[in-house]
């Protein structure tokens, strides 16, 4: 038989945590499907900047575990599996995981997003033999040899400071003709001694045998082609929304992300989605966490009137 509860939360990130904080504390039979670990993408991030209450940052295997502690005290439980699919049953929705079945009056998606490949030779091979892309777990690997940072958003600037700090030097590689991350970490980057920025540059291959040895790479204002020799390269080239399981559920928009109104409220009766998985998300932990916490209070109205109306 299965598991019953008022609202299913798909999603162990800060979008998740905080919706499942509101939800229980609203008094809702709330149950948080973290997947296989929870806190999401911002376990990897050595320092969360801009979050309300940490004036000099904090970690995001800090932040994280402390909003999983935060809903639990208020009630909310969890089960480390994910979203497989979800189908509307008797005015419910049956959530299949790899754990069961749950029937649930209301769900909260929150699944977030997952770092793209550069789909070149070599990447599969050498990944976790220099090709990473958490560089606050492997970065003291590679104290004092040069890396390559590939990206040049938040991500990658933020990855590139942080490999500063053990690695001799750091190459960032940006297909582009300017970083797109945020003032703060540029003005970081550009001015740090370690640091190297190539602009308009494309990795075109990842060399190595049993580890990375270098990386071949294209300009793209001439199309000259060089090879670069390094010991790692982390990639930062944008985020791929958790989605797939929904494409026969939801209208996505053309980035695979769940278009919701104002209160994240999606087109289905009683199917919120919050955090980088919407289709206006910044990509924010703060927004994220406002996210989540607008889908619980839409979600509870919705059980306490059985409307799911505008405003």
């Amino acid at each position: 038989m299965a598991t019953e509860c008022d609202v299913v939360i798909a999603g162990g990130g800060i979008a998740g945590m905080t919706a499942a904080v509101t939800a229980a504390r609203l008094g809702r039979k709330t149950l948080v499907l973290t997947g296989d670990v929870p806190g999401g993408q911002l376990m990897s991030i050595d320092k969360i900047e801009g979050y309300p209450g940490f004036p000099e940052g904090v970690p995001g295997y800090d932040l994280c575990p402390m909003l999983q502690d935060q809903a639990a005290a208020a009630g909310a439980e969890f089960m480390m599996t994910g979203l497989d699919r979800l189908d509307a049953q008797d005015g419910q929705w049956r959530v299949t995981t790899g754990e069961g079945d749950i029937l649930a009056r209301a769900v909260v998606v929150a699944t977030g997003s997952s770092l793209k490949k550069l789909d070149v030779p070599g990447e599969q091979q050498l990944t976790g033999n220099g090709v990473s892309q958490c560089a606050s777990c492997d970065a003291p690997l590679f104290r004092g040899r040069i890396v390559a940072v590939v990206g040049g958003g938040d991500s990658a600037m933020q990855e590139a400071l942080t490999l500063a700090e053990f690695a001799s030097q750091v190459i960032i590689l940006h297909c582009g003709d300017v970083l797109t991350g945020q003032a703060c970490y540029r003005d970081r980057v550009t001015s740090h001694q370690k640091i190297d920025i190539r602009f308009e540059t494309a990795v075109t291959e990842i060399l190595g045998e049993a580890k990375v040895t270098g990386l071949r790479m294209r300009q793209s204002r001439d199309g000259a082609v060089a090879d670069l020799e390094v010991a790692a390269i982390f990639t930062y080239i944008g985020l791929q929304p958790n989605t797939a399981v929904l494409h026969d559920r939801l209208s996505l928009d053309r980035a695979g992300k769940i278009p919701t109104d104002g209160w994240m409220r999606s087109e289905l009766i009683g199917v919120c989605a919050a955090g980088n998985v919407t289709s206006q998300s910044p990509c924010r932990a703060v927004s994220a966490a406002g996210d989540g916490a607008s889908a619980a209070v839409a979600v509870d109205r919705y059980l306490t009137d059985g409307l799911w109306r505008e405003g």
